[in-house]
């Protein structure tokens, strides 16, 4: 499940994730993406894991069409959690786009909201 926590930033999407992601869960996201790109800025994401278990098959092809579609339309990505397998994914997504991506435990959540500027 994906829910924004934060949409007061005008180049931020901030979100709690758990369970599994679903195409519906991408769907909410892409309107978003867009709303940030038609400003002008580059999309800056903070993303917060709690009890995370990855995708289901059509949410991760939903994630990898968007992601695709908007690889250089996205700036900052802090991904925080507290599993190993999570911060391959932040590694995953560093690899896979132009952005600034780093990983934070889930005891460092406000150095991560001061780097991805969500104070």
């Amino acid at each position: 499940m994906l829910q924004v926590i934060n949409l007061e930033h005008e180049d931020l999407i901030a979100a709690k994730i758990s369970g599994k992601l679903t195409e519906k869960d991408m769907e909410k996201m892409h309107p978003l993406i867009h709303n940030i790109i038609k400003k002008g800025h580059k999309v800056d994401f903070y993303f917060e894991m709690e009890d995370f278990e990855g995708y289901n098959l059509k949410g991760f092809w939903e994630d990898l069409k968007i992601d695709l579609a908007h690889l250089d339309d996205y700036g900052k990505m802090a991904f925080v959690g507290n599993k190993k397998w999570q911060e391959g994914t932040a590694k995953a997504a560093d690899f896979f786009t132009n952005s600034e991506v780093k990983f934070f435990d889930i005891s460092e959540k406000v150095q991560a909201k001061k780097w991805i500027n969500l104070n």
